[in-house]
């Protein structure tokens, strides 16, 4: 090419730019959905070169907004309380945009609606479903669309926003990759033998119904260091086991569910505590108290009633051989007939169980389970104290062993915990597999395959739930929630009572104790210190009160969690019992509400109103007995 042709292309190159520059016009870039009363973040692009007199005038509702603009664009935070305008004016061309704020109250709607079809239809997949379309209908009706075309594009969301916003989460995907690893793991120490070996073993002391129970009890409080290996562990290990003796799959789902969570949100070394420590340091910054996390920590955990009380409230129930409302139905029927009681859940028979039945010739191994096992739980630890440790930690001779232990775990990358174990129980399971040549490797690999397949429908509910709670964020529904008790003229002896409550309702509606955790501690840990002060409470008084209100925020999360069919531990309880889903929920729920009913009565109010602790728990322990008692029916034994 000649060097004229050269500089005519470069002009025409740059023309071209510079005319694109000029007539590409102002952009007003808004958040997926404005909620009335709720401040929303709106970004301005300017769609040209700005010099100091060119710069664009924006006016909502006629007001100038003062804006710097950087590189051609600029944010700005705005609460909008009713149908509003923004307008953008240059020196060329204005552009408007209406906005219209959708009602807070509505955000309670999608998660509302999808717990009560899951509870009413016993189906959850079209549940989640239905929750997700009405928020997504509800963000593009409010954004000018008619109802057919929000229909439509609400749809269309559902897959393009949600489910891969879901998806497009390390978090999210490393639960999904631990559970696929979990159940590959599963099913080859279930053809090798392994699982067997393990049922021989445990039988030998697992030889009746409240024995078993009570096993499945204690490995719950044995791994105490992390909700979802917990689940996963115990749900798989025990359920052959708990199968033999008749106990049926919706109890076992329960005692899972109800030792996973409370043992790892009171125990301080756990791959909860690190969030929670964050929380509680940073509401000291803001309030000012002379404290440290960990003092905050361990001076609360006295006032957790629910994990307290819901542990004990298992044990009683295994020791009187009593059970009441949906799961004494559930009980019976597994009893007097375990075939017919199984056909009710879901992933007892698909094809691919089939294929991981154990063949009759196979030896019994326990070993082929147990180091399996052994190493996923010792190689989350040694994970969890990896990818947490710090030299300055442990060189601090001013801290005790146990503290050093519980900041490491607390600092640590739990996720990349899980997944090195789980890597590496499956890799120990498949080395003793074809070593022994219980299967050849092609046959293992086919094994492991099926193993994940088994976890599909509990990745597919998981996938939903995360996008249904993705949406209650876009709505701000944690926001109508808080905001209904916010400006409420209160005692400061009932904030922990009403914490609990709001933190519960929450964790209820979206299915999460952590992002539960999220909401309410930032905004009820200051709230609480202000109100305490304001009242004129002294300082000992004052740090009762805010000691009371950090577990309640923690128990009433486990709580709600329970009860919520969007739970994300309350499914994988479900996936690892192999039991169907909404049969854990429902009859889970009366027991959680129960316990919750007698924390909140026997518990959080009184003790906020200076009733002493150590009387508090014998009350309540007496009062779980005689629930139990009045309400509850023998189960017999087999």
């Amino acid at each position: 090419m000649k060097c004229y042709q050269l500089i005519i292309t470069a002009i025409l190159i740059f023309t071209l730019h510079e005319v694109r520059a000029i007539t590409q016009s102002p952009q007003i870039e808004l958040t997926p959905a404005i909620v009335r009363n709720v401040e929303t973040t709106i970004q301005i692009n300017a769609g040209y070169t700005l010099t100091e007199i060119n710069q664009p005038l924006v006016l909502v509702n006629g007001i100038p907004i003062d804006l710097s603009f950087k590189n051609g664009s600029a944010r700005f935070n705005y609460t909008f309380t009713a149908i509003s305008e923004i307008k953008v004016i240059t020196h060329r061309e204005i552009i408007t945009q209406k906005i219209d704020p959708i009602p807070l109250w509505l955000s309670i709607l999608p998660p509302l609606i999808a717990i009560l079809m899951a509870l009413l239809t016993k189906e959850v997949f079209s549940s989640l479903f239905i929750g997700i379309l009405i928020g997504t209908v509800t963000i593009f009706r409010y954004n000018g669309f008619d109802y057919l075309t929000s229909l439509f594009k609400g749809a269309f969301a559902i897959v393009d926003t949600y489910l891969l916003a879901a998806l497009n989460n390390t978090d999210h995907l490393s639960i999904i990759i631990f559970s696929m690893l979990i159940g590959g793991m599963v099913a080859l120490i279930t053809i090798n033998g392994g699982m067997k070996g393990i049922v021989n073993i445990l039988s030998r002391y697992a030889h009746s119904r409240r024995s078993g129970q009570f096993i499945t009890w204690l490995m719950g409080l044995l791994i105490f260091f992390d909700d979802y290996a917990n689940t996963l562990v115990v749900g798989n290990t025990m359920r052959p086991v708990t199968d033999r003796l008749r106990i049926s799959r919706e109890k076992l789902a329960y005692l899972v569910d109800s030792t996973s969570a409370p043992i790892a949100a009171l125990a301080f070394i756990t791959t909860w505590i690190g969030a929670e420590l964050s929380y509680i340091q940073e509401g000291l910054k803001v309030t000012g108290i002379d404290s440290t996390p960990y003092t905050v920590f361990f001076n609360s955990l006295p006032y957790s009633f629910y994990p307290f009380l819901t542990l004990i409230f298992v044990v009683v129930l295994i020791w009187m051989k009593r059970d009441f409302g949906p799961m004494l139905k559930a009980e019976k029927s597994f009893i007097a007939d375990p075939d017919k009681a199984l056909e009710t859940h879901q992933q007892r028979r698909p094809q691919i169980f089939h294929e991981l039945d154990v063949p009759g010739k196979t030896k019994g191994r326990w070993y082929n389970a147990a180091l399996p096992v052994t190493t996923v739980i010792l190689g989350t630890l040694a994970g969890l104290f990896y990818t947490g440790w710090s030299a300055a930690t442990w060189s601090n001779a001013s801290l005790s062993f146990f503290t050093k232990l519980s900041i490491t775990i607390g600092a640590a990358d739990t996720f990349k915990a899980l997944l090195w174990s789980s890597l590496a129980g499956v890799l120990m399971a498949l080395v003793l597999t074809t070593a022994q040549r219980v299967l050849n490797l092609k046959e293992s690999i086919e094994t492991l395959t099926n193993g994940f397949k088994t976890m599909f429908n509990a990745v597919l509910i998981l996938t939903l739930a995360w996008a249904l709670a993705l949406l209650t964020q876009h709505l701000h529904t944690a926001e109508f929630i808080t905001g209904s008790i916010r400006d409420i003229a209160i005692s400061p002896k009932l904030l922990p009572a009403i914490t609990f409550v709001a933190s519960a309702v929450i964790a209820f509606s979206t299915g999460s104790s952590w992002g539960t955790m999220a909401i309410i501690y930032p905004i009820i840990l200051p709230a609480t210190w202000k109100i305490c002060v304001d009242t004129g409470l002294n300082p000992d008084h004052s740090m009762f009160i805010f000691h009371n209100v950090v577990s309640t925020v923690l128990a009433g999360s486990v709580w709600g969690d329970h009860c919520s069919p969007i739970s994300d531990t309350t499914i994988l309880s479900s996936l690892a019992s192999s039991c169907h889903h909404i049969n854990h929920v429902r009859t889970q729920m009366p027991y959680a509400l129960i316990v919750g009913a007698i924390s909140v009565l026997c518990g959080t109010l009184p003790v906020g109103y200076g009733f002493p602790i150590w009387m508090a728990y014998p009350i309540a322990i007496t009062l779980i007995v005689l629930v139990i008692r009045i309400r509850g029916k023998k189960v017999s034994e087999v």
